[in-house]
């Protein structure tokens, strides 16, 4: 027994792109805990959270429209990745695995 989401290869992914954000964040200055450390984890968790939610009992325009929510989540955890960069708290190597990945999440959600 599961549910319709759980088996969306999407939502899969984001799950997974989740656990790896979050790790990545804890290397963040405590400084940071209120501000681009909420902002990142709470913007990559937005994405499964929007895929999950699309699915159930939505009509097809409406799973779309979740997808859409999803999508923006993607851009702002990218943003936070940059902000993440720019202030030193991850390296270029870091940055470029993780935005490969919001990008495969973006394309995957482009193509459902």
């Amino acid at each position: 027994m599961s549910f319709k989401f759980e088996k969306l290869i999407i939502w899969q992914s984001s799950m997974d792109f989740a656990d790896v954000i979050f790790k990545m964040s804890t290397i963040f200055p405590k400084d940071e805990l209120y501000n681009l450390t909420s902002q990142i984890r709470r913007a990559v968790d937005s994405i499964a959270l929007n895929i999950s939610e699309g699915s159930i009992l939505q009509s097809n325009p409406e799973f779309k429209r979740f997808l859409g929510y999803s999508i923006r989540s993607i851009a702002e955890v990218v943003t936070c990745l940059y902000k993440a960069k720019n202030r030193n708290y991850i390296d270029q190597r870091i940055f470029e695995e993780n935005y490969q990945s919001a990008y495969k999440l973006n394309e995957s959600d482009n193509s459902i």
